[in-house]
């Protein structure tokens, strides 16, 4: 049984990640750092993903695509979250950062045990507690991705008139 959650888990995040991808692709260079809404959702998007696959999380995180934390209470322009990114990162350092998160997830997901699965993620304090299971985090993150993928996909429609197709289950190429 849990060889077919965790396939059918694999499936479908990655096809969420994949979805996000096919978004950053379609977006034109000539946007990229003229127009950083879409940046700025993208990159968070991104981190956030590799954030939560941190498991278990200990306090430290070793991103691929540096961000500073805000300070508190302080939104920087355009940012999503407290995670300000150092800089615009050109689009192929977003993809490359893309890639190494998707399998990041990738070997997660093949690795799970069910001692694993009773793991749990955990942060923040107590006030705004995050304590999922294993399970519950990778799902959380899932709709997290599909989430923001979806903002990037609406942005297109309205740039470009267009936006990536439907993305059935993980390329496994």
């Amino acid at each position: 049984m849990l060889d077919i959650v965790k396939h059918s888990l694999w499936t479908q995040f990655g096809a969420s990640i994949d979805s996000l991808k096919n978004a950053i692709d379609m977006w034109p260079q000539a946007y990229w750092e003229t127009d950083t809404r879409f940046f700025y959702i993208a990159y968070h998007c991104l981190i956030m993903l590799d954030y939560y696959l941190t498991i278990p999380y200990t306090g430290e995180f070793p991103a691929t695509l540096p961000f500073t934390f805000s300070d508190p209470g302080v939104q920087a322009k355009g940012v999503l979250g407290d995670m300000v990114p150092n800089r615009i990162y050109s689009k192929a350092e977003m993809l490359a950062s893309l890639n190494i998160t998707r399998e990041k997830c990738r070997v997660f997901i093949e690795g799970l045990t069910e001692e694993k699965m009773r793991e749990r993620w955990i942060e923040g304090p107590e006030e705004y507690d995050m304590n999922y299971a294993v399970p519950e985090i990778l799902f959380y993150n899932m709709r997290h991705v599909q989430h923001h993928t979806a903002q990037l996909n609406m942005i297109l429609r309205q740039k470009l008139n267009q936006s990536p197709g439907w993305v059935f289950r993980a390329d496994e190429n």
